[in-house]
């Protein structure tokens, strides 16, 4: 079975099948993806992570599918059906609508029309009508008649139940409907009558139709949405005529009486069992994939923020701004740790600008802040002004910060366990800080649901949502790496091989007996065994470890190989890192193994390079048009500078300071034809936009950025 599947995935993901095999005995053994792309890559063929996700995806599908014969097999087995060539059919299947089509003749059903005509004696005139030899059918149905048939009509109405089915149970049958479907099925929605204006904002489909195969999957999954609410009614179905010929051409034989009696009972079957079985079928497929492609757009601009450039470690204070209640102010160590916060007021009502700038100037000397970080809510851009028009006596950076989310960090038991003593709004403001200085270890800390770059998320199937987003986060982790005596719980439990209750004994450990000294001493960590540090030990760094390794990506299963190399050369292994001439001097396949390969060797030559390097990019300070406040500013073909806030299947929405973002369709992007927006913009990165339309009812701003 392992060496069926193996060829499945290997077929479909167009890998070889060796690559794979190791592949899935490295998950069995309880591997993880970055584990596996990153230290097993002779193992896999240097097989990158999106590569092994998708293997372990599939070898988890087929598992699933594996299970459902394992429950088919023995329900038929019980009702004593099972012959051998369908339990061959069964076992040679890795289809699931083909293994579900296989079982639907056997599958336990409640009392149908058929079931009670078969109850009455009436299956032996069905067959003899199926054969469809028989010219005097009514002379034939005569014979049924009796206390429970009342009359022909009776007895060929029965019939043709027990037909219908036999015809809705038939493999090919369905096959040829869902064929039909698949070509020509049109999506259609229309309004539910008296819902005019509750669904106003679904007003683009209270009358509309597409063919589904061109329905792209935000329009979908907004139609879905608005049918879950009871606004639209939605119907999935191609053509009746050409079902009903297909299946003519197929079942129906002759022009016999008989003949006749299968067409009606062929056309009952279509309407009232198989083409509502095969649109729900399409319904759930379609929704599937619109719900796979929308978590694929959530997941890819969740991977660019949490992979956002971070300030560093450096002094920061951060504002949470705000008008009638006050900005709330917090100044944090290089750490991110909490050292003052209190509340300034230099906006209307109270206007006590002079007051609040004197405070801040006092903050930045009596803490040696050196950048500050702003909410980008309410009164973001007056506060960002007011801040920026302040005189210091040092050099002070200013960043604008997204505050998707930190409202539900701040009153998440995350944030009442950190600050017990705090209020929200002072969790808050720390959220916007720790973000500056590393957006990646503080978003962890928040469900990724809630960081505000999804589109649809709260449509899509949750399970699938929560496990693609729990794999982009641990990949970034891992990706980064994770210092190990400074790290939060969260953000270690996302350490490949760790997860929650490792990473809590991390932490006491780290608390009771002080920092780490080297990686070793983390198998004295209760309950972390060899596989837990075998998986996380590379992901980890011990910035002031003796060994310089420790705060590397060489992993310390390959520590005797570096060693090796120093030896041979007659120097330190720190002598190799800040030494590129030394470095030059090593022959790579003088150190190759029977488990240590080229690729292995390169990354720790790189590695060596700039040991414990962070992949992210430098942060750049961003200014937006400062004669532009709010959306009443705007002019159609004014010029500005913005930032990309959400990336979409249909464009990217971008903040240009007036607190509402606009969009650039796809088709505003570039001067050529693109099909993906992540070609050309990416998140928070800085763009220029053109307006092309204000719409101040709806509150809808259109951008371009064609031509700049």
């Amino acid at each position: 079975m392992s060496a069926q599947i193996s060829q499945i995935i290997a077929t479909e993901l167009q890998l070889q099948l060796n690559h794979v095999v190791n592949t899935i005995e490295l998950l069995d053994e309880g591997a993880t993806v970055p584990f596996i792309s990153r230290y097993r890559k002779e193992r896999t063929g240097s097989m990158d992570e999106v590569n092994v996700a998708a293997v372990k995806e599939r070898y988890e599908k087929l598992q699933e599918i594996i299970k459902r014969k394992e429950s088919i097999l023995k329900s038929m087995d019980e009702q004593g059906v099972l012959t051998p060539e369908l339990k061959e059919r069964i076992e040679n299947t890795f289809n699931a609508t083909e293994l579900e089509d296989i079982y639907l003749p056997f599958k336990p059903k409640r009392k149908t029309r058929a079931v009670k005509a078969k109850e009455k004696g009436l299956e032996p005139l069905a067959k003899v009508i199926m054969k469809q030899y028989e010219r005097d059918v009514e002379g034939k149905a005569s014979h049924f008649i009796n206390e429970d048939v009342a009359d022909v009509d009776e007895a060929l109405q029965g019939a043709r139940d027990i037909i219908a089915e036999w015809i809705n149970e038939n493999s090919v049958a369905r096959d040829i409907v869902r064929s039909v479907f698949e070509r020509g099925a049109i999506v259609t929605s229309s309004l539910v009558k008296g819902k005019e204006e509750e669904g106003i904002k679904y007003k683009d489909y209270f009358e509309f139709s597409e063919p589904l195969k061109k329905c792209p999957s935000h329009r979908l999954l907004a139609i879905r949405r608005g049918e879950k609410e009871g606004i639209l009614k939605v119907t999935i179905s191609p053509e009746d005529e050409e079902i009903t010929h297909r299946l003519g051409r197929y079942f129906v034989k002759g022009n016999t009486e008989a003949s006749a009696q299968v067409e009606l009972a062929l056309k009952d079957a279509n309407k009232r069992l198989l083409k509502p079985s095969i649109e729900t079928e399409f319904a759930n497929l379609s929704k599937e994939k619109a719900d796979a492609e929308a978590i694929k757009v959530f997941s890819n601009n969740l991977r660019q923020l949490l992979l956002s450039s971070p300030l560093g470690q450096k002094r920061v204070l951060a504002i949470d701004p705000g008008f009638r209640t006050g900005c709330k102010v917090v100044c944090l160590d290089a750490q991110g740790n909490l050292l003052h916060n209190e509340n300034i007021y230099p906006h209307a009502p109270q206007r006590e600008t002079k007051q609040a700038a004197k405070k801040i100037s006092s903050m930045v000397d009596a803490y040696k802040i050196e950048a500050i970080a702003i909410g980008n809510g309410t009164a973001s851009r007056e506060t960002e002004s007011f801040v920026r028009n302040i005189q210091y006596s040092r050099d002070v950076q200013v960043f604008v910060v997204s505050e998707d989310g930190a409202s539900v960090y701040s009153a998440s038991k995350v944030a009442r366990d950190e600050f017990p003593e705090y209020d929200v709004t002072v969790r808050g403001a720390v959220s916007i800080g720790r973000r500056l200085i590393d957006p990646l270890a503080e978003l962890v800390k928040i469900d990724p649901k809630s960081i505000g770059v999804g589109q649809y998320q709260h449509d899509v199937d949750q399970g699938s949502l929560k496990s693609s987003l729990d794999q982009v986060v641990e990949s970034c982790v891992n990706k980064v790496g994770v210092d190990l005596n400074t790290s939060s719980m969260h953000l270690l439990t996302y350490v490949s091989g760790l997860g929650p209750q490792l990473a809590k004994n991390i932490v006491e450990y780290r608390k009771d007996n002080g920092a780490f000294s080297s990686r070793n001493e983390l198998k004295k960590v209760p309950r972390l065994g060899a596989k837990a540090y075998e998986q996380a030990a590379g992901f980890l760094r011990i910035t002031e470890a003796k060994n310089p390794l420790d705060n590397s990506a060489v992993h310390p299963e390959s520590y005797a190989v570096v060693e090796k190399m120093a030896k041979d050369l007659g120097c330190k292994v720190q002598d190799l890192i800040t030494d590129a001439q030394l470095r030059n001097k090593i022959k790579l396949d003088n150190y190759v193994t029977d488990t240590i390969g080229l690729p292995t060797l390169k990354d720790i030559l790189s590695e060596l390079e700039k040991p414990g390097r962070d992949p992210r990019q430098i942060i750049k300070v961003f200014e937006f048009d400062k004669s532009i406040y709010s959306i009443e500013d705007l002019k159609i073909g004014m010029e500005l500078p913005g930032i990309v806030t959400n990336i979409t299947n249909f464009g990217a929405f971008v903040d240009v300071g007036v607190k509402q973002d606009g969009l650039v369709h796809i088709s505003q992007m570039a001067d050529r034809f693109i099909s993906d927006p992540n070609d050309i913009v990416s998140l928070h990165q800085h763009v220029k936009v053109r307006v092309t339309e204000v719409d101040m009812a709806r509150k809808r701003i259109q951008l371009s950025m064609k031509g700049l």
